[in-house]
């Protein structure tokens, strides 16, 4: 079976620190190239993740979700499989090959890394982001009847897939949002562990500020809340969640 062309997506926002290395290591992996959206840096992340051998797309109105969507549209035709990492050296590129196994070997339609399962530097995560991994779970749970323990940004899905999915939030709900619509459709969500690390340069734009913090968390909350209503279950005899 010939293998899939997998693209890598990895938004960013002042990460000159750390986008080089993450680039090169995610272009020792299996994947045919690591697009780097810049979302409006003031540093020279542009540079570097392109020295690095990224192809560099500029979005530069800011906003995580608006990052993602314009990493999305600027794949290749070609490209079967799109995941997504975070470009501060905290998601290890190492596991791309496990994200991306499943949906090679169509046994699962979404797959997403968790690091509440896998093993976590000391201060990678903090309380309010772990915890805010677990509710999300819980509520995901009650709603659709998949399995979640995080809202982990190193994912990835088919793009013929991600396409039916409607994704329109722009700001930080984006990931759950990718979530809660994979399970309305009834996709065969599968979490598996992965190790995360502390940000290897750089300053957090959430976990770090305690406002920007408490921001992103209404607009998850907000975010889950609208989207319960909006989207019913799809396909309720659809196996759901799995490990």
């Amino acid at each position: 079976m010939e293998s899939p062309v997998v693209a890598v997506v990895i938004p960013c926002l002042n990460e000159e620190a750390a986008i080089g290395a993450v680039v090169r290591d995610v272009l020792a992996m299996p994947v045919r190239e690591a697009i780097v959206v810049d979302n409006g840096s003031t540093d020279r992340t542009a540079e570097v993740a392109a020295a690095a051998g990224a192809r560099v797309v500029s979005e530069p109105v800011c906003g995580y979700g608006r990052a993602c969507a314009a990493g999305i549209a600027a794949l290749r035709a070609n490209t079967d499989i799109v995941c997504f990492l975070d470009g501060d050296g905290s998601d290890v590129p190492a596991f791309i090959p496990s994200i991306i196994a499943p949906l090679a070997e169509d046994r699962a339609d979404f797959v997403m890394g968790s690091r509440i399962r896998g093993k976590r530097e000391r201060g990678s995560l903090t309380p309010q982001q772990i915890i805010a991994g677990w509710l999300a779970g819980v509520l995901l749970g009650l709603t659709y009847g998949v399995r979640f323990t995080d809202m982990s940004p190193l994912r990835a899905m088919r793009v013929d897939h991600l396409s039916t999915l409607g994704m329109r939030e722009m700001t930080y709900g984006w990931n759950l949002e990718m979530q809660m619509r994979a399970a309305a459709k009834g996709f065969r969500c599968l979490e598996i562990p992965v190790d995360h690390r502390r940000r290897r340069g750089g300053q957090s734009k959430v976990s770090g500020n305690l406002m920007a913090g408490l921001r992103a968390a209404a607009k998850i909350v907000s975010t889950f809340f609208r989207l319960a209503r909006e989207l019913p279950v799809e396909r309720p005899d659809f196996p759901r969640g799995i490990y």
